[in-house]
């Protein structure tokens, strides 16, 4: 893996109402670098707020990351926007971070609180409504440049600067990566299948979901 993992952002926002194909639409996508210290609590970050929560917020998708590597790779591909930090909606951006090198289940100090690593982020339509394009949301997937989602085990301040430190490395070994792997390309791989739904920590909606992928490809 990796280090150090460096907080270089912290980005918080509360819904707002944008229209978006003739329709007023409310969503918390739109998120601003603020300076800390910031709280982190069970639910989300201190100032900041969800809209729509039958998808979004929740215990398994409290506190968001993106990585800034990824935003080289999106300068490329969309040369003509401005792309500031939590463009993408996250609460943190964060130098270093990799979906393909942390696990499902491991477990991170960053600054006093403690979070654990659940899964990718799965874009909705509102990615599309965030950059003005309708296709951002298959191009975001195609990418797998996902973000993580992160639960928090501790609730705690953090501040830019602070280093994502891992503490406990889950034993299953199975990268957040590989959730997005299994549910958008590689869907019949049973013997992946069968070892991801045997991680504590994966989401109980993603253990059903790759249930019923195992019964279909079986």
């Amino acid at each position: 893996m990796k280090t150090p993992m460096k907080l270089i952002s912290i980005n918080v926002g509360l819904p707002r109402e944008v229209e978006w194909h003739g329709q007023m639409v409310t969503t918390g996508i739109f998120k601003e670098p603020v300076a800390g210290p910031v709280m982190v609590r069970t639910l989300s970050l201190e100032g900041d707020k969800q809209a729509d929560l039958s998808v979004h917020g929740g215990v398994d998708k409290a506190v968001y990351a993106y990585p800034t590597e990824h935003y080289a790779y999106w300068r490329d591909e969309l040369p003509d926007m401005d792309l500031p930090w939590g463009m993408f909606g996250e609460n943190l951006t964060v130098e270093g971070l990799d979906e393909d090198q942390i696990n499902i289940g491991d477990r991170f100090k960053l600054g006093e609180a403690e979070l654990i690593a659940v899964q990718p982020r799965l874009p909705c339509y509102k990615l599309g409504l965030k950059f003005g394009r309708d296709d951002m949301v298959k191009r975001f997937l195609a990418s797998r440049r996902t973000g993580i989602y992160f639960r928090v085990a501790q609730e705690g301040q953090i501040q830019t600067g602070d280093v994502l430190e891992l503490l406990h490395r889950d034993e299953n070994e199975v990268p957040i990566a590989d959730i997005t792997r299994l549910f958008a390309f590689e869907k019949d791989d049973i013997t992946a299948l069968h070892k991801i739904i045997q991680v504590w920590d994966l989401p109980a909606g993603w253990q059903e979901h790759f249930r019923q992928q195992i019964h279909k490809y079986a």
